[in-house]
């Protein structure tokens, strides 16, 4: 993990609203974890094509939640992730 986190910088989920505000992040190798609080079942949208939402939290803080939407290849692939997955 340490090779992998090698001139990255984590940022926490709960800190991800806060970090956007006062940092251009587009220019920051960074990364983040989350654990799926919540999956909403699998929707359709308007062009007919299913997707999920799940909503990520960093268990720090539990009233900040991220909402993932996963479309294509990504939700065909990991619709069926279960909750709790980190």
């Amino acid at each position: 993990m340490d090779r992998k986190m090698a001139n990255r910088k984590l940022i926490r989920l709960s800190q991800l609203k806060s970090k956007l505000a006062i940092e251009n992040l587009e220019e920051i190798d960074w990364v983040t974890f989350g654990v799926i609080v919540k999956k909403v079942t699998p929707q359709s949208a308007n062009n007919g094509r299913t997707f999920s939402i799940w909503r990520l939290n960093d268990l720090r803080d539990l009233s900040q939640c991220v909402s993932l939407f996963l479309f294509g290849d990504v939700h065909k692939e990991h619709w069926k992730t279960e909750q709790g997955t980190v």
